[in-house]
């Protein structure tokens, strides 16, 4: 009899990813969309929701993995003595420097790594947050990095559920996909770690179909499957207009699982 004690969930996860195959962007894809992304920590329900669910308690330094322009990070740096930022774009780093003395913030530091890099040197902090950035080929290893790295919590979040688009639309492009692999497998894997973490859901105002707006359903697509071709941008086109006419957005909220464990 096969049970669950069976299941090499690391492995799993790496099979899944592999078929997927479009884990993670080059460093140069988020190069480019750095600028937009500047000032997000501003105005971030996402961002608020998730701060809320952290304890700082007994936390003096922070490690955000993932950081982008510092949207978890920034606004928690007057709490702390000092945080770090660890990311693969430098325009990011950038964003999240430029962030930081916008804000008179002398104690954020910023760590050019990607998730596959040696991490020998990174400062071991109370708390270890990544935020929406463990899109990765391996997640056995990426988890055991965080929780190396951290001497008190670990904080991440990880997609729930699919595509961040209405189904719909994968449908109007012709495309018989497999869905990346979501948050279960954090869990799971964790588990054989032996480790057992809380988890609870953050909905964030970014719906899964922006539907109004063609042009923005097109490059959120795009982002996350690659170049559509001509006529799969002619199909999905006149999905949208049959779909929603004159629709605002539709297709339920964004939601992610929000996963955190102590360090024993």
């Amino acid at each position: 009899m096969t049970t669950i004690a069976d299941i090499d969930f690391g492995g799993l996860y790496r099979e899944h990813a592999r078929a997927v195959s479009r884990t993670g962007k080059p460093a140069s894809a988020w190069d480019a969309r750095a600028p937009e992304m500047q000032g997000r920590w501003r105005q971030s329900r996402y961002a608020e929701a998730f701060i809320a669910r952290m304890d700082l308690d007994g936390a003096a330094t922070l490690l955000d993995v993932g950081c982008g322009p510092g949207t978890i990070c920034l606004p928690l740096a007057s709490r702390l003595e000092r945080v770090y930022g660890l990311d693969y774009s430098r325009a990011m780093l950038e964003a999240l420097r430029s962030g930081a003395a916008e804000r008179g913030l002398t104690n954020v530091g910023a760590l050019h790594r990607a998730w596959e890099d040696d991490w020998s040197d990174v400062p071991v902090c109370d708390i270890v947050v990544a935020s929406r950035s463990t899109n990765v080929p391996d997640m056995a290893a990426a988890l055991a990095k965080l929780h190396a790295r951290a001497r008190r919590r670990v904080y991440l979040t990880h997609r729930v559920g699919d595509w961040p688009f209405d189904p719909g639309a994968i449908e109007a492009l012709g495309r018989r996909l497999l869905p990346p692999p979501d948050y279960i497998y954090v869990v799971n894997i964790l588990h054989d770690m032996g480790i057992h973490p809380r988890l609870d859901y953050i909905e964030t105002e970014q719906r899964r179909a922006p539907a109004a707006d063609f042009d923005e359903l097109a490059r959120r697509i795009a982002w996350s499957l690659g170049e559509l071709t001509s006529d799969e941008l002619a199909r999905l086109r006149a999905w949208h207009e049959r779909a929603r006419p004159g629709a605002g957005e539709t297709g339920g909220p964004m939601r992610w699982a929000f996963i955190s464990w102590e360090k024993a």
